[in-house]
């Protein structure tokens, strides 16, 4: 198993707490959970404390993949931070950092082993960046 971290962050034009709530809020993340256009979220659950659980459905919008992306929540410090472990045992640690009415937020996860370092970090950044158009808009 790779410890390799990856680091991604964005900086969202939005205060603190309504970014905390759109990346949290199931509604929401059903809305921005996606690495491009021709993908979509049709499904998110979402149980935001330590020991619960999320389980977000990741799909191709013509039918022809999906999978399901879940974890366990080991650490939660609303307005401030979340750390996970995924299915596969590799883990997360999100930031959320106020600066003046922006947030930055800062995510930096474990590389897994069948695709390309660069690959994983592009397709967590368009997630990322996809939330941050989603809370802009």
């Amino acid at each position: 198993m790779s410890s390799k971290k990856i680091h991604i962050e964005t900086l969202v034009n939005a205060p603190i707490q309504q970014v905390w709530d759109a990346y949290n809020n199931p509604d929401d993340i059903k809305q921005w959970n996606q690495a491009s256009p021709d993908w979509h979220c049709p499904s998110s659950e979402n149980d935001l404390r330590v020991g619960g659980k999320f389980k977000k459905k990741m799909a191709a919008k013509d039918g022809s993949f999906e999978f399901d992306f879940e974890g366990t929540y080991t650490e939660v410090t609303p307005l401030n931070s979340i750390s996970y472990v995924m299915a596969d045992e590799r883990t997360a640690d999100l930031k959320f950092t106020e600066q003046g009415d922006n947030t930055l937020i800062s995510v930096d996860f474990d590389a897994e082993n069948m695709n390309p370092e660069e690959m994983q970090k592009e397709g967590w950044q368009a997630i990322l960046d996809s939330f941050k158009n989603h809370v802009e808009k």
